[in-house]
C-alpha cells in the first residue's frame, strides 16, 4: 500500500510541536474548537458503548494529545499515534505531568495495521486534509476498527465558503494559524469522505457540522456542512 504520510506535513507540525498545549499559541484555534468536538464525540460514543477501561480508543495523528488526554480522563483505554516523533515526545511529557497513562507511539496507521491490533473506536480528526493518500489512509484506519466499532473522521469541506473562512481568513487576515497550514485543494467534501469509507465496508452512521460565530467567539453543532464537519462510520460485524 502506498504510504499516506506526507513528509512535508509531518515536518510542518514537528516544527511547532512545542506549542501544542499553549492556548494562545499556534494551536489556539484548535483549543477553541476542542470542547465542542469532544462533547459531540463523547455523546456518539456513549450511544454505542460504555466509556470505561474496557473501551479501546485509537487516536490517529494525535499531535500533542488534545483529544487523547480528555478521553483518558473519562476512563477509556487510549492508544495515540503520530508520524512525528517530536509530537509524541511532547504528548508523553504532558501526559506524565498530568499523571495520565496513555499508550503513545511514534508510528503510522499503515504500520499499526501490521500488528493486527483493533480498537472499538478510532479517531482521525483534522488529519485527512494533511495526508498524501486519502483512500489509503482511510483504508488503514478502517482496518484498525473492530467489527461493530466506530470510525470518526473530522475535516474541512472543500467549498468557496471554507476557502474564505478556513483558509484565507484564518491564515492571512486573522493570523490564527501559520500561513500554509492548510491546502484548500486537499479539503474533502463529505461525499468524498463517505466514498472512501464505503469502499472499506464502513457505513455512515452520523454526519454533523460545526460552525464558528466570530461575534460571540463560540463554536456550535449545526446541520450546515459548508466548513467543518465530522463523519462517523460503523463497521459491519464479521459474517
Amino acid at each position: 500500500m502506498t504510504s499516506s504520510i506526507d513528509p512535508q506535513e509531518v515536518e510542518k507540525f514537528s516544527r511547532i510541536a512545542d506549542e501544542w498545549w499553549s492556548e494562545t499559541g499556534k494551536f489556539k484555534p484548535l483549543h477553541k474548537f476542542n470542547p465542542i468536538r469532544i462533547s459531540y464525540i463523547r455523546k456518539k460514543i456513549e450511544e454505542n458503548f460504555k466509556i470505561d477501561e474496557n473501551l479501546k480508543i485509537l487516536d490517529v495523528g494525535c499531535g500533542g494529545g488534545l483529544i487523547a488526554e480528555p478521553f483518558t480522563k473519562m476512563g477509556a483505554n487510549v492508544t495515540a499515534i503520530d508520524a512525528s516523533q517530536k509530537n509524541i515526545e511532547v504528548a508523553k511529557i504532558h501526559a506524565e505531568r498530568s499523571a495520565l497513562k496513555i499508550d503513545y507511539r511514534a508510528t503510522t496507521a499503515e504500520d499499526l495495521v501490521k500488528t493486527n491490533e483493533q480498537f472499538d473506536v478510532v479517531f482521525a480528526l483534522e488529519i485527512v486534509e494533511h495526508v498524501a493518500n486519502v483512500e489509503g489512509f482511510i483504508e488503514s484506519c478502517s482496518k484498525l476498527v473492530k467489527p461493530n466499532g466506530l470510525l470518526f473522521v473530522a475535516t474541512i469541506n472543500r467549498t468557496l465558503k471554507s476557502l474564505a473562512l478556513a483558509k484565507i481568513a484564518v491564515e492571512y487576515i486573522l493570523h490564527w494559524l501559520p500561513r500554509g497550514t492548510h491546502d484548500w485543494k486537499k479539503f474533502l467534501k463529505p461525499s468524498e469522505t463517505n466514498s472512501a469509507a464505503n469502499a472499506c465496508e464502513m457505513n455512515l452512521k452520523y454526519l454533523r457540522g460545526f460552525s464558528y460565530n466570530i461575534l460571540n467567539d463560540e463554536w456550535k453543532e449545526t446541520e450546515n456542512l459548508d466548513v467543518n464537519y465530522i463523519s462517523v462510520f460503523s463497521k459491519n460485524a464479521a459474517k
